[in-house]
């Protein structure tokens, strides 16, 4: 039951994460197209609310289905994550600079 709970409060934070990115969502870095910088919504708690949304997803899934196979998954999906994250900050920090920087030490990265 709590899987998925997981599964279905992951389902409704990634949408509203992504309808309140708007016109700035993208899948992956697309420096030829620089976008906003989003502070709002739930983007005001978290810095990353889309992949903090996947990340409950994965342990849903894995708490619904357990097994080796939903483990790495989960494990795999976090470093994966993880990475991306951290690409993507770097990308936004040299696209927004100062803005940036003021949003990262207001906003922590997860919650």
């Amino acid at each position: 039951a709590c899987g998925w709970l997981l599964l279905v409060a992951a389902l409704a934070w990634l949408l509203v994460a992504q309808a309140q990115m708007g016109a700035s969502w993208r899948i992956g870095i697309d420096s030829a197209r620089p976008t906003a910088l989003v502070q709002h919504g739930l983007f005001a708690r978290s810095r990353n609310p889309v992949f903090l949304a996947m990340r409950v997803a994965l342990l849903g899934f894995f708490l619904v289905l357990p097994s080796a196979a939903s483990a790495a998954v989960l494990v795999a999906g976090e470093i994966l994550m993880q990475v991306q994250v951290r690409l993507e900050e770097e990308h936004l920090a040299a696209l927004h600079g100062a803005a940036y920087a003021d949003y990262c030490a207001r906003v922590r990265r997860w919650l």
